[in-house]
């Protein structure tokens, strides 16, 4: 690919992930839930930090399955301090556990999946910024979802972390327009 975003850089690991996760639409809500979280993890660190330490978290998190993350006591988050493929910090490990039982609350009524995507309308908005700096680091939609994940107990969720993660999983389309993913990110929001 020739013209890529240039916040991915040329590191393998950046480009595979522009190339093939960022900006696809995601509706599946235990895979929005990893990403809400590490995102959450990403808070004061780089995207890249998270991305090496993915399959670490996948690990520990036990494939991000809410149902036994849920049910971590003192004992398993304190397990989990002490792995150092993961970003050992305790409010965010403890932020996660909280995270996976706020996650089944909502999975078992609205949907997790609904909920999230309500802030943008139910399907991707389709941005068309020529340049890095014309893309927000936050927005109304964003601001909106930070406000509902905290009322309803959530951390590590404010309005730059809930933007980045509308990025990432294609509730906003944006790369550059003159990324080739710009047009295939938009035929796969709209079905062409």
């Amino acid at each position: 690919m020739d013209k890529r975003c240039g916040w991915c850089g040329d590191d393998a690991l950046y480009v595979a992930y522009h190339d093939t996760e960022w900006g696809v639409p995601e509706y599946d809500s235990r895979a929005l839930w990893e990403k809400l979280v590490l995102d959450g993890f990403q808070a004061g660190l780089s995207w890249i930090t998270i991305l090496r330490k993915r399959d670490g978290f996948r690990e520990e998190f036990e494939g991000f399955d809410p149902e036994r993350v849920a049910r971590w006591d003192d004992a398993r988050i304190e397990k989990a301090l002490q792995n150092p493929g993961i970003i050992r910090h305790r409010g965010k490990i403890s932020a996660t556990v909280r995270g996976a039982r706020l996650f089944l609350e909502i999975e078992q009524g609205e949907g997790f999946s609904p909920f999230l995507w309500s802030f943008v309308g139910g399907s991707p908005i389709q941005n068309r910024f020529a340049t890095l700096a014309e893309v927000p680091t936050d927005t109304a939609e964003s601001v909106s979802m930070s406000k509902a994940l905290k009322k309803r107990g959530f951390n590590f969720c404010g309005p730059v972390i809930t933007y980045a993660f509308m990025q990432a999983t294609g509730m906003v389309n944006d790369h550059l327009t003159d990324c080739p993913r710009h047009a295939q990110v938009r035929a796969l929001s709209t079905g062409g």
